[in-house]
């Protein structure tokens, strides 16, 4: 009898450790298997042999007759459970599939692959050709490229040299929504060999794409959101991190990995080049970047050459109330450019970001925002107290009835959604094709599923929220509008400027790209605001040099690490009275770390219950890791996380 360490994929095991099952003949490391989990069976995956227990072991029911997933991913997931500590149970969930079956199996059929077709490609730029150049060898690189500087064109020729090696690509992007543009460019050089992977594909599809990574012995193309990073090539030789800068990297539920971390490790442990793709790099990774000495490579210029003309920018001051006679939410300068695109036959798009729905005070006059005076962050009104509060430090001052700036009593609360502007443009045009882009999409209505029609220009007017203001290249988009510029500086939280500065310079990137000519609207409260104009002028540098001075002032990230630690219970009072002891028992841990709050969270109530947080922040993340080790029942986690909301 042969016995062996097993990773379970099921949530119900909240264990740290592999469970032992027996087997009556000798298996590989990396088989894939189904064994007995309590009163159901699950899939698992062998890590080993172990020695004969002193306890009886059930037996392994299946072993699928594939080929052993390759050691490197178990590797990572050993790392991953130390770095981001989560259940085994759900780790496993990371490298497995929801479900295998022998007919699934059987469905498989052999592809061949055809060898890649350059001849569609355009040649390279001058830009493009010495970055190439520079990356040919091993390492880890930013790509900071302007937008429309061509960062495909350079991943695909980065992908040819990899599969001219005869090794595998690993191409990410934030959004699902992205996959279908890239996923095409990719196909027209590489055909068949390109595999997209992602949730919302049917599960046999996704399925069938698991199982053809798994059991290709020629190099893949494999494009995705984050979780393509634990796809089972056996070797992958690069790995892309497209809009990088972007926080949907970071995943929210356990276990809760930064992509780019992850990405990273893998890299060293298949010896592949890694590439961090943005237009507005974080300001954590630049910094990274420079200090370790890591090459920053530049695409400052257009990869389309053309006679048409720049992009002519106009900023709309959104107390100038005269602009907005025509409606509440477009200027009538922004009205009228989109009647030329109407004309003209070109498309028009609407930003508004979604995060606009918090709460914020501000005076309707001047522009005036609270801010803490202890870490010059947003401050957010609680109602029910009547109160402005810090959701970093636990500052709170009463709320003001009257501007403290120019003392007019017009104090605003200011929210919109895409839903209205679309009713607004309905109203405006009612012959236009209008579309809106979201989260509230149902299936059909994605994006990814209307790609083809955004792209030909099949809709003259697209309504929508982040997921249209990066990566996409729309031929016919002649006009921007940015419906409120500056939302996202309300946000009470350290990473609101940069913010502010990553989703404005990339919107104002979708047009001007050298198809057609371009204008931009952008109406904001604050004209003025120095990361407003900083997008504007695409100064990515400045945004940077003031943001490491502030976040080095405060302690915020690339200057520590932070955990974001969580109580929720049922009531207000409960929460922050369990916030306080745990509060005092860690400043009595004599640990390195500082313990900043308590205080309610951004979203206070959640689930009809209350909850309250405790920052946590230090030098040393081994520090961090301690704290979670310990960490009392009821309460949640979240380690470097992105925000403080």
């Amino acid at each position: 009898m042969h016995y062996y360490f097993v990773w379970v994929r099921s949530s119900r095991y909240h264990g740290q450790e592999a469970l032992t099952y027996s087997a009556d003949r000798n298996l590989p490391t990396g088989s894939i298997v189904i064994v007995p989990l309590q009163k159901e069976m699950v899939m698992g995956l062998i890590i080993g042999p172990a020695p004969k227990p002193r306890f009886v072991t059930k037996p392994i029911e299946t072993v699928f007759d594939l080929p052993a997933l390759p050691l490197h991913l178990i590797k990572l997931v050993t790392w991953l459970k130390s770095y981001y500590p989560a259940p085994l149970g759900i780790l496993s969930q990371q490298i497995l599939p929801a479900g295998l079956s022998d007919k699934q199996l059987a469905s498989q059929k052999p592809v061949e692959f055809a060898p890649p077709d350059t001849n569609g490609l355009p040649d390279l730029t001058k830009d493009q050709a010495a970055a190439v150049k520079a990356m040919l060898e091993r390492g880890s690189y930013i790509v900071h490229g302007k937008t429309g500087s061509g960062k495909t064109r350079l991943y695909i020729e980065l992908a040819l040299a990899t599969v001219k090696r005869g090794k595998s690509a690993i191409i990410l992007t934030p959004e699902i929504s992205l996959t279908s543009q890239l996923a095409r460019n990719f196909r027209d050089v590489f055909g068949s060999r390109v595999v997209v992977l992602h949730s919302g594909q049917a599960p046999s599809e996704r399925r069938l794409a698991w199982l053809l990574c798994l059991t290709s012995n020629d190099p893949l193309i494999v494009i995705g959101p984050r979780s393509a990073l634990f796809t089972p090539l056996a070797q992958p030789g690069l790995i892309i991190l497209d809009e990088a800068h972007e926080s949907a990297y970071k995943q929210e539920q356990a276990p809760q990995y930064q992509a780019g971390r992850v990405a990273a490790y893998l890299a060293s442990l298949t010896r592949s080049s890694l590439i961090l793709g943005s237009a507005t790099p974080s300001v954590s990774d630049y910094y990274l970047a420079l200090e370790k000495k890591r090459p920053i490579i530049e695409l400052p210029s257009l990869a389309r050459v053309s006679d048409v003309a720049k992009t002519q920018t106009t900023i709309i001051d959104m107390k100038d109330r005269p602009q907005f006679t025509r409606s509440s939410y477009l200027s009538l300068a922004l009205i009228t450019a989109m009647q030329g695109a109407l004309k003209r036959g070109e498309q028009s798009l609407l930003y508004l970001n979604r995060r606009g729905t918090a709460r914020l005070i501000m005076c309707e006059k001047c522009g005036w925002q609270a801010t803490c005076p202890h870490c010059d962050l947003p401050l957010t009104y609680h109602g029910d107290r009547y109160e402005l509060r810090c959701h970093s430090c636990d500052f709170h001052a009463s709320a003001p009835v009257s501007c403290p700036e120019c003392k007019h009593p017009s104090i605003l609360f200011k929210t919109a959604g895409t839903k209205a502007i679309v009713e607004e443009v309905s109203r405006l045009f009612p012959q236009a094709r209008v579309a809106r882009f979201d989260t509230d999409n149902l299936k059909a209505d994605r994006f990814e599923a209307n790609f083809e029609a955004v792209h030909n220009g099949d809709i003259d007017i697209l309504v929508g929220t982040q997921l249209l203001a990066k990566g996409l290249d729309l031929p016919k988009l002649s006009v921007l509008g940015v419906v409120l510029a500056d939302t996202s500086l309300y946000m009470p939280d350290f990473s609101a400027s940069e913010r502010t500065y990553q989703l404005l310079t990339q919107v104002l990137g979708r047009v001007g790209r050298g198809h057609v000519a371009g204008t931009a609207i952008i109406q904001t409260y604050h004209p003025d605001h120095p990361i407003i104009k900083l997008a504007i002028d695409n100064d990515y540098q400045t945004m940077y040099a003031a943001e490491t001075t502030n976040r080095q002032q405060y302690l915020f990230p690339p200057f520590c690490f932070l955990l974001k630690l969580s109580a929720r219970r049922a009531s207000s009072k409960a929460a922050e009275a369990a916030a306080d002891k745990l509060k005092t028992t860690l400043r009595k841990s004599g640990l390195k770390i500082r313990v900043e709050g308590p205080a309610p969270s951004f979203y206070e109530k959640f689930q009809g219950k209350f909850q309250w947080q405790l920052i946590i922040k230090s030098t040393e993340r081994s520090e961090l890791l301690k704290v979670i080790a310990g960490l009392p029942a009821n309460w949640s986690y979240d380690i470097d996380p992105l925000d403080l909301l």
